[in-house]
């Protein structure tokens, strides 16, 4: 497989093509054309309602930065309305800090301390369409019983998708067999260190699934397996990221950007995935595609300033520029379709099914 070269928006040649063997067998290879099917329609009469509600749960007073990067990148990402809870004796800090975004005081035992049952109910008293939960929050026993509470499926008939992102993560880690029962659909988003600690929690060796760093054949299969035990989609974060799907499907992402590995750039990750799913994407489409325009995103930054400098709050301006391309690409088959040149099953009406729309014509 050749290198890629750095992609720009805006030129006809830069856009990504499934290579010509998969990066992993059984897994689909993203390309622009199987990240714009899956894109969400937009009515051109919508309004911030109609583009999903997302709350964001994330924050601290050490890791502000982390809970605003995954409101920006919501916004970027298309989300209508975003909303911050925070615990109640740093709501001023945040409210002065986010802009377009709204906050939401959880109550407290302590400074910082949630008291887990009040958050909870405060939080589904609260209307969304889908929540991101773990970027910056706290550690401790509060934290977990709150995450641990939240993937509960609810008796709504339809419990709001999470991203469930760093300390939810490594609560989830401390929690046995959390996985069974009734849950949410979620995303998790590990990178390789908390994917192996999820692994041990799980009762399984992580040494035993192999490099998760540098071998991508190791980390597909390991990602397919955690999915596959867990019921909910895995995102193992890296150069080209896997995100693998309970009912066994596998996507890889392109990307190798080592200017990406800088503080806060998964938070932004978190962001956009929750953003799609709070537009009404389902968790494998809405990793997938928020996988890709955030790969974009980094690879348009690296074209600017090469391998290293890149911060995180650089990523989300790109996200929507990144979304802006995708939407041209599906225009632009959906058109062809119209007019006749290829095939109906290769239009963009409705997201792909494993492999659909990889190295469609564009």
């Amino acid at each position: 497989m050749t290198d890629r070269a750095p992609v720009g928006f805006g030129r006809r040649d830069a856009i990504v093509a499934a290579t010509a063997a998969p990066i992993v067998e059984g897994a689909v290879t993203l390309d622009d054309a199987a990240a714009a099917a899956l894109l969400p329609v937009r009515s051109k009469r919508g309004h911030k309602g109609d583009f999903g509600k997302l709350l964001v749960i994330a924050g601290s007073l050490d890791y502000a930065g982390a809970a605003l990067l995954v409101c920006r990148a919501a916004g970027r990402a298309g989300a209508g309305l975003v909303t911050l809870a925070v615990p109640e004796s740093l709501q001023p800090l945040f409210a002065a800090k986010v802009v377009e975004a709204t906050t939401m005081a959880l109550p407290e035992d302590d400074v910082e301390e949630l008291e887990p049952e009040s958050a909870l109910a405060r939080i589904l008293d609260h209307e969304h369409d889908a929540m991101v939960v773990g970027p910056g929050l706290r550690p401790g026993l509060a934290t977990a019983e709150l995450v641990g509470r939240l993937i509960v499926a609810t008796d709504d008939a339809a419990s709001p998708p999470l991203v469930l992102d760093a300390e939810a993560l490594r609560s989830l880690a401390t929690m046995d067999h959390w996985w069974e029962g009734d849950r949410r659909p979620a995303v998790l988003t590990p990178h390789p260190g908390e994917f192996g600690r999820l692994r041990a929690g799980s009762g399984r060796d992580p040494a035993e699934d192999g490099d998760m760093v540098g071998d991508d054949v190791a980390r597909a299969a390991a990602a397919r397996d955690a999915a596959t035990t867990w019921g909910q989609v895995v995102v193992l974060k890296g150069a080209r990221t896997v995100i693998a799907a309970p009912d066994g499907q596998l996507a890889v992402a392109p990307f190798e950007n080592p200017a990406l590995a800088t503080g806060g750039t998964g938070d932004v990750l978190a962001g956009a995935i929750g953003s799609l799913l709070a537009q009404g994407l389902k968790p494998f489409d809405a990793a997938r595609l928020g996988v890709y325009l955030h790969g974009l995103a980094g690879d348009s930054v690296r074209e600017r300033i090469g391998d290293a400098g890149l911060l995180a709050s650089d990523l989300p301006d790109p996200i929507a520029i990144a979304r802006k391309r995708l939407a041209a690409v599906a225009e632009r088959r959906a058109s062809a379709g119209r007019l006749g040149f290829g095939s109906r099953e290769t239009s963009d009406t409705s997201p792909p099914s494993s492999g659909a729309g990889v190295g469609a014509d564009r």
